[in-house]
């Protein structure tokens, strides 16, 4: 116990340190993997742990090289680790994902990120700020998910295009309409062509989840001198 206290300690760069951080760093990279694993992201627990080693690894021979090559005394021992930090990011941006209009994956870039920044923590034996900052890892990927949602409804975009009659139609109905079913217009477009009875009015909204699609239509058939309606997703 004494020893493994001692080489956790140890700010020396051998072996044994290499081996605990390593798998301190699995441990972590796990933690934050499996949180994301449950949210079916596209980089989840292997590759969470993946990351975690691998800073672990650039920042032990950050310290390993200056540490044995004593010769080299204008060494950085931050300079390999530093590369981490802009490297990721290649990582991150692949689990970024685009569907239409709306972003999917920004979390767990952002995750992907702030674990490698754990494991350099790791690997400069800084575990007790590597442990919180799991700790507060989880905690914004968890509670304060749940927080978010409850406070910021999650909203889709989507498009719907109104045919109405020109002399019949009341816009500012159609808007209240909306409004009570707590959908935000983002814009709206107007189209006429002359000599034509109908006009088209197109409104980009943000819905959440819960919408009623089927029902919203059929509430907006009541409304007065409209022809015809499309609900969809923006392409």
């Amino acid at each position: 116990m004494e020893n493994l206290e001692q080489i956790i300690q140890s700010n020396e760069v051998t072996w044994e340190s290499a081996l605990v951080r390593i798998l301190v760093a699995f441990i972590l990279g796990m933690l934050i993997g499996i949180e994301r694993e449950t949210q079916d992201q596209p980089a989840g627990m292997r590759t969470h742990i993946l990351i975690c080693i691998g800073a672990t690894v650039v920042m032990l021979i950050s310290i390993f090289i200056p540490q044995t090559f004593t010769n080299f005394q204008n060494g950085d021992p931050g300079r390999i680790a530093a590369q981490v930090v802009s490297g990721i990011g290649f990582l991150g941006a692949g689990a970024i994902l685009k569907f239409g209009t709306d972003i999917k994956g920004l979390t767990t870039a952002a995750s992907i990120w702030t674990i490698a920044a754990v494991g350099l923590a790791v690997g400069a034996g800084m575990f007790v700020v590597a442990f919180i900052a799991v700790g507060v890892i989880l905690f914004a990927l968890t509670i304060m998910d749940i927080f978010e949602k409850k406070l910021f409804k999650e909203r889709t975009l989507r498009k719907i295009e109104l045919v109405v009659n020109r002399r019949n139609s009341d816009l500012n109905q159609v808007k209240q309409l909306l409004k009570e079913r707590n959908i935000k217009v983002v814009s709206t477009g107007f189209e006429r062509n002359l000599g034509e009875a109908n006009d088209k009015i197109t409104f980009m909204v943000g819905v959440t989840p819960l919408l009623d699609i089927q029902k919203l239509s059929d509430e907006l058939e009541t409304q007065t001198g409209i022809v015809s309606i499309s609900v969809g997703i923006i392409e």
